[in-house]
């Protein structure tokens, strides 16, 4: 878990509490490191179904002498 994020949410909250609370700003980190996992995984998938149409492609090296 990136817990960067949270502080920097935290500290949102220390410099302007007047317009945060400390519960939004914490649901919304989590919410945004959510996204972010939902898109890395997305890209991972798209990769691998793109390796799965051409298995073989650079499993073999033909030479000849």
């Amino acid at each position: 878990m990136d817990f960067y994020g949270i502080d920097t949410a935290l500290s949102a909250v220390q410099a302007n509490p007047s317009t945060n609370t400390l519960s939004g700003a914490v649901s919304m980190q989590l919410l945004a490191d959510s996204l972010d996992t939902s898109e890395q995984m997305g890209n991972s998938m798209v990769k691998m179904m793109e390796n799965s149409v051409t298995p073989y492609l650079g499993s073999n090296i033909d030479t000849y002498v």
